[in-house]
Protein backbone atom coordinates (compact mmCIF):
# COMPACT_ATOMS: atom_id res chain seq x y z
CA UNK A 1 0.00 0.00 0.00
CA UNK A 2 1.44 3.57 -0.92
CA UNK A 3 1.31 6.46 1.28
CA UNK A 4 -1.68 7.94 -0.40
CA UNK A 5 -3.55 4.92 -0.04
CA UNK A 6 -3.26 4.97 3.82
CA UNK A 7 -4.08 8.51 3.96
CA UNK A 8 -7.17 8.08 2.49
CA UNK A 9 -8.12 5.31 4.44
CA UNK A 10 -7.56 6.89 7.45
CA UNK A 11 -9.66 10.55 6.33
CA UNK A 12 -12.55 8.46 5.38
CA UNK A 13 -12.62 6.85 8.62
CA UNK A 14 -12.03 10.60 10.52
CA UNK A 15 -15.10 11.53 8.57
CA UNK A 16 -17.43 8.84 9.27
CA UNK A 17 -16.33 9.60 12.85
CA UNK A 18 -17.21 12.93 12.51
CA UNK A 19 -20.57 12.64 11.31
CA UNK A 20 -23.39 13.76 13.60
CA UNK A 21 -25.44 11.03 13.99
CA UNK A 22 -22.58 9.36 16.73
CA UNK A 23 -24.01 10.61 20.34
CA UNK A 24 -20.25 11.70 21.16
CA UNK A 25 -20.51 14.48 17.92
CA UNK A 26 -24.47 15.42 17.90
CA UNK A 27 -23.05 19.12 19.61
CA UNK A 28 -20.42 19.32 17.20
CA UNK A 29 -22.06 20.80 14.05
CA UNK A 30 -20.85 20.31 10.93
CA UNK A 31 -17.58 21.71 11.03
CA UNK A 32 -15.62 18.50 11.65
CA UNK A 33 -17.43 17.06 8.99
CA UNK A 34 -16.99 19.49 6.62
CA UNK A 35 -13.08 19.83 7.31
CA UNK A 36 -12.70 16.71 6.91
CA UNK A 37 -15.00 16.44 3.54
CA UNK A 38 -12.82 18.97 1.88
CA UNK A 39 -9.56 17.87 2.95
CA UNK A 40 -10.58 14.41 1.32
CA UNK A 41 -11.95 15.93 -1.53
CA UNK A 42 -8.14 17.87 -2.29
CA UNK A 43 -6.54 14.47 -1.15
CA UNK A 44 -8.52 11.99 -4.33
CA UNK A 45 -8.31 15.01 -6.33
CA UNK A 46 -4.31 14.85 -6.15
CA UNK A 47 -4.16 11.83 -6.44
CA UNK A 48 -6.11 11.69 -9.68
CA UNK A 49 -3.54 13.99 -10.74
CA UNK A 50 -0.99 12.07 -9.76
CA UNK A 51 0.49 14.58 -7.61
CA UNK A 52 0.21 12.34 -4.49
Amino acid sequence: MTISTILIIILILILIGAVRAWPHSRSWGYGPSGIVGVILIVVLVLLLMGRI
